[in-house]
């Protein structure tokens, strides 16, 4: 808990009446050290939600996506933006991944930048981003420390991802439900199996990578249906992806236990196995308990092993 029982009921109560003093007459200048941390899951938490954000130094992510934008309503963005940045100047470096979603830049979300600079999230996550012309201007108000995340949830960002990573998204998120919208193709698409799903999921995937840039598979919005949410976890880990996006804590335990999962004592057999007979001349062999080994199989084992290391 970040604050105890009588504070956090009076920072309710300041977000409950609107009460920006509350809030700008303890706010100072006081910076967290930005950090970089891969991930396996990315919990939502909106950003008025004063009970969610007191229990970030116990959260059951590896990051915690910090939101400014949809589920917040209008009339409550500032108190919410204040709270936040309160909360932020408050928190231990010890806690997951801090990312802000904040609003489209022409809605709000420049201004709100602007003042979560002083308070140092991990990184902000700039929505319906539909060119690179719209990173590089996330990228001039965004001090450099911050990374800069994006989401692609538009028909014209998920055709010209190199660019958006190019122009300095280090992680993109697959928002699938806007971008259906966008691309005039219905929810209904949105099934296991379904062949135009796995399309976008791939290519969204291979173009991020590619780019050089870490991809976020999307939320799926039934939290109670954790089976179905378990397959959909199963399917992308096969697919490559390695983080997903979750609506609730119990999605979060299922992503972080499904893409964390790596077989490490394969990989360590493999790498020692190939060093040792590197060091004979050999990089190409049969082995009896993983068939041949070769240069691109000890490097797969090398990332392997990598993960066990974050």
């Amino acid at each position: 808990m970040i604050f105890d029982a009588a504070q956090l009921a009076e920072i309710e109560r300041a977000i409950q009446t609107k009460d920006e003093e509350f809030f700008l007459s303890r706010l100072d200048k006081s910076r967290r050290k930005p950090k970089k941390r891969r991930f396996n899951s990315a919990l939502m938490v909106s950003a008025h939600r004063a009970r969610h954000l007191n229990k970030l130094d116990e959260f059951p992510a590896d990051a915690a996506i910090l939101n400014l934008e949809d589920g917040v309503a209008p009339e409550i963005k500032r108190i919410a933006l204040l709270a936040l940045c309160y909360f932020l100047q408050n928190l231990p470096q010890e806690v997951p991944l801090l990312v802000v979603r904040v609003n489209p830049l022409e809605e709000g979300g420049a201004e709100e930048i602007a003042l979560l600079n002083r308070f140092a999230p991990d990184a902000i996550r700039v929505p319906k981003v539909r060119s690179m012309a719209d990173i590089q201007k996330a990228r001039t108000l965004i001090d450099p420390s911050i990374a800069l995340h994006a989401s692609c949830e538009t028909k014209e960002a998920l055709s010209d991802i190199a660019s958006i990573v190019h122009a300095g998204a280090e992680v993109l998120y697959l928002g699938i439900l806007d971008l259906l919208a966008d691309l005039a193709l219905p929810q209904s698409l949105l099934k296991l199996g379904n062949p135009t799903i796995d399309y976008i999921l791939a290519k969204f995937l291979i173009d991020t990578r590619s780019a050089g840039a870490e991809a976020v598979s999307f939320v799926y919005q039934d939290y109670k249906d954790l089976t179905g949410f378990m397959d959909w976890c199963e399917h992308e880990k096969e697919m490559g992806y390695e983080a997903k996006a979750c609506i609730s804590p119990d999605q979060a335990k299922i992503a972080s236990r499904i893409f964390k999962h790596f077989d490490f004592e394969k990989a360590r057999y493999i790498k020692e196995r190939f060093e040792a007979m590197a060091a004979q001349g050999i990089t190409g062999f049969s082995d009896e308990k993983y068939g041949f080994i070769d240069e691109p199989i000890y490097k797969d084992a090398l990332r392997v092993l990598e993960k066990g290391e974050e």
